[in-house]
């Protein structure tokens, strides 16, 4: 959840859209963190306030706060180690639970536990929220086993926790509950921070009592060194007044709840298959290792080309109107003008004439200030940017055309045009030869009975490998297949009017490549390598800009393709070493 919040917050104040950053990209969260280690928006990492205060930050009211809660709760089920605490409740080997989490995934687990007990030996979960602390004490007070207590409330709860204000004073019955069960019980303390003040006084204020802890305090912790410094001080002080502490290193909650039922709890037979049930296969299973030597020649030839030369300086403009670079495009477009850009906001990274930027980026107050450097082993707008200059680069003076997707970027055979001049088409039948024989069949055409334009192609990837960067290039037979607002025909000439759906091409695209073996994969890439170097000495520019009118994007290729072991000298294969 903090990582979501901060995300939002950096899009809020760079004015970006939610759609451009992936919170799952580790450059993505490298920039964010960087973001907030240069502004006094939030409280530092780790901080016990970072939570609440980010938390408050994106949604202001208590309604939204629930809202958010109860939208990511309804995509949980309950893990392996949902089943294995639901299951201990259920068997009578936990007498109760205290969680600071709202979701009801505990619960689930325990009534789908219980149900496999005799009725008369189910004892069906109490569950108490912060609306309902009267029922946590009755609980106690009578020892009506088992007992789930949610400290800071159930996401049905009109009131639930999350803020600095709300988090800063506990509900006072909630707060009797939890000293009473740490003056009855040891306690474990399982996947929790410690952020909430609350609750850690709670804590050191059942260690006064003489009956405090009787079989101990344990904090199951997968980091211990990046444990808070109110959990350390709790702990110190549970130590000095004679209460047995540990502090217990164990990877995931998952893990723990494993060692728990394989270790040291028995769990009837029937509980103990229903919770196995959900157990993740094994990530890591015995093989036995290969005892041929090695072999001395190349095994595979890869599709991939070294990138010997890689822009790492755009021009930078600077914009008194913030902006997005899908809108900085379509300003492009609109003025004709061949450029490459990353936009952040009010900073543009580009490729291109600088005069003719300038007048298309009017609107928005532009202003050349000097280069960029690229990182795009660091940078993910970087990288988006070279390969949108990288695509336009092999498209130049070739005849292929370009596709641009976030899906991924392509090159594909360029058609005949209607009515184009014969001398152009024998040029790029001359220039498609090649190719054309390692194919051993037409490079472009319509697909059988479907009526559907075809095109051989290429899907491109830059890949770093060995601190080198390399062009990837697969292979593809590409279909334009109509969709929503397209029909097609079918032999009759008929309209079809029901839009196709999936792959209808998918059969007559596998059955063109059935036949294509290890020696037509060798010619196809060989053939696609030269296309793409047809002079490796010459560096290959994306828009032809004079360096006196403009930044351009130039590129350098080695004609030769990788393999998975030298077969012959080349300068690449001595960095390798």
């Amino acid at each position: 959840m903090i990582r979501d919040f901060k995300t939002r917050i950096f899009c809020q104040e760079n004015q970006l859209s939610r759609r451009e950053v992936d919170a799952s990209d580790r450059i993505w969260t490298a920039r964010v963190d960087e973001f907030f280690r240069q502004r006094d928006i939030l409280p530092p990492p780790n901080d016990p306030l970072e939570y609440a205060a980010a938390f408050e930050a994106i949604f202001p009211l208590e309604a939204q706060r629930r809202q958010y809660i109860a939208d990511k709760i309804a995509l949980g089920n309950p893990s392996f180690g949902h089943r294995v605490f639901g299951a201990l409740l259920s068997a009578g080997r936990i007498p109760c639970i205290f969680t600071t989490n709202f979701d009801p995934l505990i619960e689930q687990a325990s009534n789908s536990a219980v149900q496999l007990l005799p009725t008369e030996s189910r004892s069906l979960l109490t569950v108490a929220a912060i609306d309902s602390a009267d029922r946590a004490i009755r609980a106690m007070g009578e020892s009506d086993w088992p007992l789930l207590v949610k400290i800071h409330g159930d996401y049905q709860s009109l009131k639930i926790k999350n803020t600095g204000s709300e988090l800063e004073v506990q509900d006072s019955k909630m707060r009797r509950v939890l000293t009473s069960a740490c003056e009855r019980f040891g306690l474990v303390v399982v996947g929790y921070s410690g952020r909430d003040f609350s609750v850690m006084e709670a804590l050191e204020e059942a260690l006064k009592s003489p009956d405090r802890f009787p079989s101990g305090l344990y904090w199951i912790n997968g980091t211990p060194d990046n444990m808070l410094p109110a959990v350390k001080q709790l702990l110190d002080k549970a130590t000095a007044a004679g209460v047995p502490t540990s502090v217990v290193k164990v990877p995931t909650f998952d893990e723990l709840a494993a060692d728990v039922i394989r270790d040291f709890v028995d769990l009837p037979a029937e509980m103990l298959k229903h919770v196995m049930e959900a157990q993740k296969p094994a990530a890591l299973a015995p093989v036995n290792p290969p005892t041929t030597p090695a072999r001395k020649y190349p095994v595979l030839r890869f599709s991939a080309l070294l990138v010997e030369q890689l822009p790492l300086c755009a021009r930078k403009i600077e914009l008194e109107t913030p902006s997005t670079t899908a809108s900085i495009r379509t300003l492009l477009k609109e003025a004709n003008v061949r450029a490459v850009v990353a936009c952040n906001g009010r900073e543009v990274a580009a490729f291109g004439n600088d005069q003719k930027l300038l007048q298309a980026l009017e609107p928005l107050g532009p202003k050349l200030s000097g280069t960029i450097t690229l990182r795009p082993e660091r940078d993910s707008w970087a990288l988006g940017l070279l390969y949108d200059a990288l695509v336009r680069t092999l498209s130049r003076k070739r005849p292929l055309t370009q596709r641009l997707r976030n899906t991924g970027h392509a090159l594909l055979v360029a058609s005949d045009r209607p009515n184009e001049p014969s001398e152009n088409i024998a040029q790029r039948a001359h220039v498609l030869s090649a190719l054309k024989k390692a194919y051993d069949a037409p490079l472009t055409g319509n697909v059988p009975i479907l009526k559907l334009p075809y095109a051989e192609g290429i899907n491109v990837r830059l890949d770093r490998f060995n601190d080198m960067w390399w062009l990837g290039f697969d292979p593809f037979t590409f279909v334009d297949v109509p969709h929503d607002k397209k029909t097609a025909q079918s032999t009759d000439g008929a309209n079809i009017h029901q839009p196709y759906r999936g792959d209808p091409a998918g059969d007559w695209r596998r059955e063109r490549w059935a036949r294509k073996y290890n020696g037509n994969w060798a010619a196809i890439i060989d053939a696609w390598a030269k296309l793409l170097v047809a002079d490796p000495e010459i560096s290959l520019t994306a828009l032809g800009v004079p360096s006196a009118e403009g930044v351009d994007a130039h590129f350098k290729l080695s004609p030769t393709t990788a393999w998975s072991s030298p077969s012959h000298h080349h300068a690449y294969f001595e960095r390798t070493q």
